[in-house]
């Protein structure tokens, strides 16, 4: 039975009320006060104070003060106004037990409406990050577009000025050999002169008389053989023509029915390639051992068990990065963003690990279980219960017997049927 307190001092002013209520050796805390515009009641096993209030107060604004071994109640009253007494007088344990119902379904109301203000408040915030987010990455991507485009512009102007430079040098080229070519004609034609002038034959020049050549066999006749000489075209300049042949990496030869194949083949050794290169500059400084994606994987287990979740974290991103087709290392790193709260990325790592885990074998049913239930567990700190409940019962498919999983799916739906109640 209940210790009723009925020793308590009270005084007044036309705005407030000053309640002492006195609580010698009991430990007092604010769950153990319940107040309401019209109700107040204090509940500390074994004592137990109710009092109907004489008019309405101002709940929100009231307060109480717990210290000394009693409690010291302001009660701000709604209307300015003297009080008779502390208390409802002459009512019957009828209205009273409606007024004590009545407090409580009202303190109820006002508790679902505050739980309501704050889920409205906490998706507004959302919403606003998300914005905030959205504007940050449209200006990121318009810088990267503008810088985009004063590269390329930079980059068509030098084009422009380089093609300039080979044709004038082409042209300057071009000139040159026309040159050496005609001082070549010119030296050409001076050598004939001079040779003519030798044999004292009359050119244009000198005399207009024709010389015939005699006719028959076995004639000779010196003038004609210069006429010969004369007609014949200048000799062809030297020149080296090079062939370049398509380089082939395949010994074979080129078959079409085999292209897509070692065009795909040649895909992804480029890729590779490409990933090894952009990881060389930092895996230069490691150790050998360092280079190991199970000794990064144990330095990582380590950092986890000693709270120092950031480190594991790194140890597991770079055994991913060296070898990405292992699922403990997601399945470990996701358990390091529970931790961190970082819970998309657990999401997302947990999804990776039962990727990998395929074709679903009795040899990664413990696996399974784990990237099921950790997920789920994500999903459930978003206060995404629904997907939740449905990662828990996928682990529980797997592994029936586990009571562990199973309270813990039962808890989720009476989450969900709570949620969907309240709605």
């Amino acid at each position: 039975m209940p210790v009723w307190l009925r020793e308590y001092s009270w005084r007044q002013t036309s705005t407030a009320v000053y309640l002492s209520l006195p609580l010698r050796g009991v430990r007092v805390t604010p769950a153990n006060i319940f107040c309401t515009d019209q109700y107040l009641k204090v509940s500390v096993p074994p004592f137990l104070f109710e009092a109907i209030l004489y008019a309405s107060i101002d709940d929100t604004n009231s307060t109480a003060k717990i210290g000394n071994g009693a409690i010291f109640f302001t009660l701000y009253k709604k209307e300015v106004s003297m009080w008779d007494s502390l208390t409802l007088a002459n009512a019957d344990k009828e209205k009273l037990q409606y007024l004590r119902e009545n407090a409580v379904l009202k303190a109820h109301e006002k508790a679902k409406e505050e739980t309501e203000a704050k889920k409205v408040t906490k998706q507004e915030h959302k919403k606003y990050a998300l914005e905030a987010t959205m504007k940050l990455e449209e200006a990121e991507r318009k810088r990267i577009e503008d810088l985009k485009e004063k590269v390329w512009q930079k980059v068509t102007k030098e084009l422009a000025l380089w093609n300039k430079q080979q044709k004038d040098a082409e042209k300057l080229k071009r000139g040159q050999k026309e040159g050496e070519l005609y001082l070549g004609g010119e030296q050409v034609k001076g050598n004939k002169k001079e040779k003519m002038n030798k044999a004292g034959i009359p050119n244009e020049g000198t005399s207009k008389t024709s010389l015939k050549p005699t006719q028959g066999q076995g004639s000779y006749s010196m003038f004609s053989e210069h006429l010969k000489e004369e007609q014949l075209p200048a000799p062809r300049s030297a020149a080296t023509i090079k062939i370049n042949f398509t380089s082939r990496v395949f010994p074979t030869a080129l078959r079409e029915s085999r292209v897509a194949e070692e065009e795909e083949w040649l895909r992804k050794q480029a890729e590779a390639q490409r990933t090894i290169s952009a990881d060389l500059s930092e895996l230069e400084d490691l150790k050998e051992e360092e280079k190991n994606p199970d000794w990064l994987k144990d330095k990582g287990n380590k950092m986890f068990a000693t709270g120092n979740y950031l480190a594991a974290v790194s140890a597991y991103n770079l055994a991913v990065r060296l070898n990405s087709k292992l699922p403990t290392l997601y399945l470990n790193r996701a358990a390091c963003h529970l931790k961190l709260r970082n819970l998309h990325k657990a999401i997302e790592d947990c999804s990776k690990a039962l990727e990998l885990l395929t074709p679903p074998v009795p040899d990664n049913e413990n696996a399974r279980v784990k990237a099921y239930v950790r997920r789920g567990t994500a999903f459930c700190q978003l206060e995404l219960y629904a997907e939740g409940l449905q990662d828990y019962e996928a682990a529980l498919k797997i592994d029936p017997k586990n009571e562990t999983i199973e309270k813990d799916a039962e808890k989720i739906r009476h989450l969900i049927q709570g949620t969907s109640q309240d709605s």
